[in-house]
């Protein structure tokens, strides 16, 4: 399934989309796409639910209505740095042994279309498509991949937007270079595992103003999803509900000879083959 959550920030409904730009309401059953529901094991009684109402009709056209993140804000965003071999070699840095791991202010959660705000004094705003992965049960110390599979509620477009100075520039960790207000757009869907297929082989892309600044595949990850849930199993509890933002592959604005970075004006588009596409305008 495709879940998805329509209307206005901090008011957002529960819904499933169900293609050709409509979706079914499921408010009336699901109080929102959080830990809680993530964890309830409703998702069988939910596809039968929107089945049936497809069948009956009951289904709402999307135009003109505002998509939030397809998940209500997390108990935590996790990110790995560096996990695309090629993205590593672009920044300068060496190609890690384990997975590099920062953190991202959950409040920087917002809609896929929604406007990105580059940060009073920044300098060097960037972006960078990521697939993210949605935990749907608690887990800690995890013993392997196929228990980190089980863990997974579903997949989602996320861009990890950055300000590479107060990250990089500005001492201590890379989380305050991460965390500025409309940081994590994310969406339009969380696709359950089902429906995404090998979540190794999926195209991701960003543009800015047209231009084609990311092109690549997950199947470039050093590290893949799975080994990932487990990998922080063993250093932390993940929650139903938490983001982990799972590394860019090359094309940064940091990466380019001079850099590029946002200055406001521009219009960001990115997605992930079968999760859908984000575009955002950026705000000086």
């Amino acid at each position: 399934m495709r879940f998805i959550r329509v209307g206005d920030p901090g008011l957002e409904r529960p819904g499933v989309e169900v293609g050709d730009g409509r979706f079914v309401d499921i408010s009336d059953v699901v109080d929102d796409i959080d830990g809680a529901f993530l964890a309830s094991d409703r998702i069988d009684e939910v596809r039968t639910l929107v089945a049936e109402r497809v069948g009956t009709g009951a289904v709402q056209s999307l135009e003109g209505l505002r998509l939030g993140a397809p998940f209500a804000r997390p108990h935590q965003i996790l990110c790995i740095g560096l996990n695309y071999r090629d993205h590593a070699e672009e920044t300068g840095q060496p190609v890690p042994d384990e997975p590099i791991l920062f953190t991202k202010a959950p409040n920087t959660l917002i809609g896929p279309n929604d406007d990105v705000q580059i940060p009073r004094t920044s300098t060097k705003t960037d972006w960078e498509v990521e697939l993210g992965v949605v935990i749907g049960r608690r887990a800690s110390y995890l013993e392997s991949e196929e228990e980190a599979e089980a863990c997974i509620a579903g997949y989602v477009t996320v861009n990890d937007v950055s300000e590479r100075a107060f990250q990089i520039e500005r001492g201590g960790q890379w989380s305050k270079g991460k965390s500025c207000p409309t940081f994590n757009p994310a969406g339009p869907y969380l696709v359950t595992p089902d429906e995404v297929g090998d979540v190794l082989d999926l195209g991701l892309w960003l543009d800015v103003d047209g231009d084609r600044k990311q092109n690549s595949s997950t199947a470039q990850m050093i590290f893949s999803p799975a080994f990932i849930v487990k990998y922080l199993s063993q250093f932390l509890t993940l929650e139903p509900g938490d983001l982990i933002n799972t590394g860019t592959p090359p094309g940064v604005g940091m990466g380019f000879t001079p850099a590029q970075f946002l200055r406001g004006g521009e219009e960001i588009r990115l997605g992930i083959s079968g999760l859908g596409e984000q575009r955002q305008r950026v705000l000086a």
